[in-house]
Order: structure tokens, then C-alpha cells, then sequence
């Protein structure tokens, strides 16, 4: 069942979402993953925010298909992409570290989102693909926070070459901080370093937060109008037999 929740216990926020088609994001788990950042943001009692999904092969597969498909316009295109676009933006004006638990592959949107965690721990298997151009679109709306992790010359060759990159490229190019063999590790170094940053002064980590995040003042516009380019390009006889083919 698809799934969103949240919770904080002594001090560190978890939300956990989870879609038994490779952790995928409809609207209705989108709306929710933003309303539980949003949340937790503002919960004076969670210091630190973890992002985890369910399963360990996957941890985000990026858009809905199943909604792909159905979309029948470009204002429908529009809105279907502005979703991703607020999570994001969601992430990015959060007061508190959000730590990424990547314990499995990620995807197209999934990309983005674990690009907007400001800390990542990631299980070996965790491989990542920017899958949108075969599909006759482009990481146009998760280009920033990606671009911001890779730099410009990795996101052009990832976005251009969709193939996968493993886990140690992903580490040695800034999308993870840690990689892990086992999950057992994984889950263990997750547990103390969100206790380390449960115990961080939650005034100093706010003020480092905008620091580090300086310079995206002006996503919400960049990501909305990048949003209207898929919008558009989702309508087109390509992008709609890709999507119908990998679907």
C-alpha cells in the first residue's frame, strides 16, 4: 500500500513514505511528503529530519507512470510536475538538516529528492540514473538540486548519457557522503549520526542551513517554469510511446 508518516523520538524526526511500485511518487504522496516536511519543520521537538522509504532495492523510482499516462494536457503536465517541484522546494526551505537513508536505487525524480537531503548515507547498491531524456524529457525541474550536488559538468553528462552510475561514483561526486556495505551499517551509522545532530544546537544548524543552501533564492520560479517544459513535452507522440513502452 502506498504509504506517508512521520514521527520524532528524542529529538530526530523520521518520515517514511513508501509505493509498492518502486517507492514511486504519485500526487497524493507527493501532497503528503510535503505537508510531513513542512510539519516536522515546524515541530520544535524534531531537531533533525531522516527521509527513508520502504523496501531495500529501490529507494525512489521517480514520476507516477500510472499518472504519467493519464495526463492529457499540458496544465494537467503542469501540475503533475510542480509536485516533485514542491517537495523540493519543501526540502530546500526546511529550518532543519534533512538526512537521506539511500537504501537502494533512485531514479529520474528520486534524483532530486536525494539531491535536496543535505546529508545522505547510501547502501552500495544504491546506483542512480537520470533516466528522462530516453523518455523524451529531461531532469529539467530537479536540474538545480542535482546541479548543485554533481556541478555542471557531471549533471550534463548524467543527464545527456542516461545510464547508471554505481554507488562509488555517486560518493566520489558529492550525491552521497557515506557508502555502506550492508544495510546492517548503514542503519547503524544512521542511528548515530542523526543522534549527533539531535544534540547540535538547533539555532547554529538553521543559520548553517541558509548558508549552505545560498544561491537557490529564485527555485521556486526556476523550478515552476522547468515544470512547464515537461508539462509541454509529456504531450508529445515520443514522450507518450516511452512512456507507454517503459510503463
Amino acid at each position: 500500500m502506498e504509504t506517508v508518516s512521520s514521527s520524532v523520538n528524542n529529538g530526530i524526526g523520521t518520515i517514511f513514505f513508501s509505493h509498492p511500485k518502486g517507492n514511486s511518487l504519485p500526487t497524493p504522496l507527493l501532497n503528503s511528503l510535503i505537508h510531513n516536511i513542512k510539519d516536522l519543520g515546524a515541530n520544535d521537538e524534531a531537531k533533525v529530519i531522516v527521509l527513508k522509504t520502504g523496501g531495500e532495492k529501490v529507494f525512489c523510482a521517480g514520476a507516477s507512470f500510472d499518472e504519467l499516462k493519464a495526463v492529457s494536457n499540458e496544465k494537467e503536465g503542469f501540475e503533475f510536475f510542480s509536485g516533485i517541484s514542491k517537495v523540493i522546494l519543501a526540502m530546500q526551505s526546511c529550518p532543519k538538516f534533512i538526512i537521506g537513508r539511500i537504501q537502494g536505487k533512485v531514479v529520474g525524480g528520486g534524483v532530486g529528492i536525494t539531491a535536496a537531503c543535505d546529508y545522505t548515507l547510501a547502501h552500495e547498491s544504491a546506483s542512480m540514473r537520470l533516466s528522462e531524456l530516453a523518455l523524451g524529457l529531461g531532469p529539467f525541474l530537479i536540474g538545480p538540486a542535482v546541479e548543485r550536488k554533481l556541478g555542471k559538468a557531471n549533471f550534463c553528462y548524467t543527464s545527456i548519457d542516461a545510464d547508471w552510475r554505481d554507488s562509488a561514483w555517486c560518493k566520489a561526486n558529492g550525491l552521497y557522503t557515506e557508502v555502506y556495505k550492508t544495510h546492517a551499517e548503514l542503519d547503524a551509522a544512521l542511528e548515530t549520526l542523526s543522534k549527533k545532530f539531535s544534540e547540535y544546537s538547533p539555532d547554529a544548524m538553521r543559520e548553517l542551513k541558509k548558508i549552505l543552501w545560498e544561491g537557490t533564492e529564485d527555485w521556486e520560479t526556476k523550478l515552476f517554469e522547468r515544470a512547464k517544459i515537461s508539462g509541454r513535452l509529456v504531450q508529445t507522440d515520443y514522450c507518450k510511446n516511452a512512456i507507454l513502452k517503459a510503463g
